[in-house]
């Protein structure tokens, strides 16, 4: 790197043209004030403006997507200023497919975006998966080569998603920790990757969603799972220039 630091716009284009390469299509932000959808005051995520795509996918304008959505969340406004991980209006960087690709794919060019194009330290990362999840536990330990103890199992409440209503899609998830370091943490005997703290930042979640909760309680395997994968907002990685070694903040 010759430039001492990376601007926002930088990892924006980082971002989108290494998706760009692996046949996604670019998809600008979305309003903040989402259109047609009763159910949200704002955006609050960058799959917000794909909803419909998952919910019926036919005649897709696209199997695979990625963007830069522009955010606003009001829901935790008692935390924000006081940790890295709560913000208002942020910037949300994802990858979308639509019964395309799914676990593999997501998670290797994940790791393979963390490592070989922000060059983030491996030493300083570890990983979570749902309890359940052997798949991907499976392929981040064989396929990638993380090794056991860089993994956590974790349960629904961090990690699996939806439904957003009594019904609807839902699935596993899989997240990447950077570890910041000791100051930064709670001081904790039990603390460790999956801490509410601020040492063990949460960056980037690959969300699986490969069910649907039916009327039932039942979870159906969705004929074309689907994947969306939001990496955190460029502020936090502004804010926090204990994510990057030097040249990368």
């Amino acid at each position: 790197m010759t430039s001492s630091t990376w601007p926002a716009h930088r990892i924006r284009r980082e971002f989108i043209e290494f998706f760009l390469a692996r046949g996604h299509t670019e998809v600008p932000s979305a309003p903040l004030v989402p259109k047609g959808d009763p159910t949200l005051l704002f955006t609050s995520a960058g799959m917000v403006q794909f909803k419909e795509l998952y919910q019926h996918p036919v005649n897709l304008p696209y199997a695979r997507a990625t963007s830069v959505q522009k955010c606003l969340r009001a829901g935790d406004l008692e935390s924000v200023g006081k940790t890295l991980r709560h913000h208002t209006f942020f910037e949300m960087l994802g990858n979308f497919s639509f019964g395309d690709y799914f676990k593999r794919e997501a998670i290797e060019w994940a790791w393979e975006f963390v490592i070989q194009r922000l060059h983030l330290p491996p030493d300083k990362l570890s990983v979570s998966v749902f309890e359940d999840d052997d798949e991907a536990y499976a392929i981040w330990n064989r396929e990638i080569g993380i090794p056991a103890s860089k993994i956590v199992r974790l349960g629904r409440k961090d990690n699996f998603w939806g439904p957003v209503g009594k019904t609807g899609i839902c699935g596993p998830c899989s997240e990447i920790y950077y570890d910041s370091g000791p100051e930064r943490g709670c001081g904790k005997p039990t603390c460790a990757t999956g801490c509410d703290c601020d040492r063990y930042l949460e960056f980037w979640n690959l969300v699986f969603p490969q069910f649907f909760f039916d009327e039932k309680g039942v979870y159906q395997p969705l004929e074309k799972p689907i994947i969306f994968t939001p990496i955190c907002s460029t502020e936090s990685w502004r804010r926090s220039s204990t994510w990057f070694p030097r040249g990368y903040r």
